[in-house]
């Protein structure tokens, strides 16, 4: 629901999160090798984690990013579209 103290420019940092999740996915790849390399599994196996989880999450960022801008009404606009009457009986 809208309370009308939103930004009126507010835009999302999706880029920024983009460049975070590549940084991530890069080092999450290369702890993966490096633990799997010295043969410390269970670090191997929570860079693997790691790497999953910022992976779902570019996919994530990349998904909105393609799908653009959305409308986002004025502060004219209720949140809602108003009643016609009282339907209550």
């Amino acid at each position: 629901m809208r309370t009308g103290s939103e930004p009126k420019t507010a835009r999302s940092a999706l880029r920024a999160r983009l460049w975070l999740c590549l940084w991530g996915v890069a080092w999450a790849i290369f702890g993966t090798a490096a633990f799997a390399l010295v043969g410390r599994p269970g670090w191997a196996i929570a860079c693997g984690v790691l790497w999953l989880v910022t992976t779902v999450d570019l996919t994530v960022v990349l998904h909105h990013i393609r799908q653009g801008p959305h409308y986002q009404p004025g502060p004219d606009v209720p949140p809602y579209r108003p009643s016609r009457g009282n339907t209550d009986g």
